[in-house]
C-alpha cells in the first residue's frame, strides 16, 4: 500500500511532516460525506452541554440571574437544588452507578480461540492540540489503549496493526490524532511496517466506516477492536451496524467491580470526572441508538 499524507501543513504540524518524510505501512484519506454536519455539531454542543458539570454551571448560572429578577425565589431554590447536585455528583457513587454497566458488559477478550488477523486500535487518548503546541506526543489519558496493543502485535506477530483517530475538534485543524499515536506505538516494539493508519475520522461511527474501507476484512478473518470499557458497548454496536465483525478487547477501566458500585469519593474532582465520562457515553449510546447507528440501547456481547 502506497504511503500518502496528503493535506498536512508542516508549517502547523512540523512533527506531521516528519512522519511523512518517513512514511509509514497505510494511510486513509476520506471525505466526510458519511457524517450529516448538523448531528456532528450537536454532538459537539449539545452533547458537551448536557454533560454534568457542565450543566450544573450552567443551572449556577441561571439560578444567579433569576435571583436578579422577580423570579428572585425560584433562583434561590435552584442555586440550593444545584448546590446539592454538586455534592452528590462529586462525592457520592452517581459515578459507579453510571459506569459500571458500561465497563461490565463485555468480559476480557478470550485468547484460547487462536491468534487475530488484526488489530484496530481506537483513538481517544492524545491531545493534538497540545501535542503540536510541543512538538511531541501527549497522551493526556487512557494509556492502555496503546500498551494493549503493543503487547498483542509482541504475541501475535502476523496481525495487522491499524490505529483510527483523526481530529475531533468541533473546528477542524491539520493535526491528527494518528500522526501522533504512530510512533508511540513504534516505540512500544511495534514495527513501522505492520501499521496502518487511518487518520480522517472524528468520532466512533466513522472510525468504523473509515476502517473497514480500509483494511476490507475478509470473511472469516478475526479482527479485535481495542479501546476503553466504558466505551466498549457503543464501539461494537456501531462497528456492528457497518458490517465490521470484531471481538471486544476492552482496556482502561475506571472502577473496581461490582464491590467499588457503592463506594463514596474522597476526591471531589475523581466524582465529577467519572460522571462526565459515563454519561457522555450514555448519551452517545441514545443518539447512536436512535438515529440507527446501533441495533441496540447498550450492546453486549451477543450479535444486535
Amino acid at each position: 500500500m502506497r504511503t500518502c499524507y496528503a493535506g498536512l501543513d508542516p508549517a502547523i504540524d512540523p512533527l506531521s511532516r516528519r512522519f511523512s518524510e518517513e512514511g509509514w505501512a497505510g494511510q486513509a484519506r476520506h471525505d466526510h460525506s458519511s457524517e450529516a454536519p448538523l448531528y456532528f455539531v450537536l454532538s459537539k454542543t449539545l452533547g458537551t452541554a448536557l454533560l454534568p458539570i457542565n450543566l450544573l454551571v450552567e443551572l449556577g448560572i441561571l439560578s444567579l440571574l433569576l435571583m436578579m429578577t422577580r423570579f428572585a425565589s425560584l433562583g434561590r431554590k435552584l442555586a440550593v437544588t444545584t448546590l446539592v447536585l454538586l455534592v452528590l455528583v462529586a462525592f457520592s457513587p452517581i459515578g459507579n452507578l453510571l459506569m459500571y454497566p458500561l465497563e461490565s458488559r463485555f468480559p476480557a477478550w478470550d485468547p484460547s480461540r487462536g491468534a487475530p488477523d488484526g488489530i484496530i486500535v481506537l483513538g481517544g487518548s492524545v491531545d493534538t492540540d497540545l501535542s503540536v503546541a510541543h512538538g511531541t506526543p501527549v497522551v493526556s489519558h487512557a494509556a492502555d489503549r496503546f500498551f494493549a496493543p503493543a503487547e498483542l502485535a509482541r504475541r501475535y506477530p502476523n496481525a495487522r496493526v491499524v490505529f483510527t483517530g483523526g481530529s475531533a475538534n468541533l473546528i477542524s485543524t491539520t493535526a491528527r490524532e494518528a500522526d501522533y499515536s504512530a510512533p508511540i506505538l513504534e516505540s512500544l516494539g511495534i514495527a513501522k511496517e505492520r501499521l496502518i493508519l487511518e487518520r480522517e475520522s472524528r468520532n466512533t461511527w466513522e472510525n468504523a466506516i473509515f476502517t473497514k474501507q480500509l483494511v476490507m476484512p475478509k470473511p472469516g478473518e478475526r479482527w479485535l477492536l481495542v479501546t476503553s470499557a466504558f466505551h466498549m458497548p457503543r464501539a461494537m454496536g456501531i462497528f456492528r451496524k457497518a458490517g465490521f465483525d470484531v471481538e471486544a478487547y476492552p482496556v482502561d477501566w475506571r472502577m473496581g467491580g461490582r464491590d467499588a458500585l457503592f463506594a463514596f469519593t474522597r476526591n471531589g474532582t475523581e466524582g465529577f470526572s467519572k460522571t462526565d465520562v459515563a454519561m457522555r457515553e450514555w448519551i452517545g449510546l441514545v443518539a447512536y441508538r436512535v438515529t440507527g447507528r446501533t441495533g441496540e440501547l447498550l450492546p453486549g456481547p451477543g450479535k444486535d
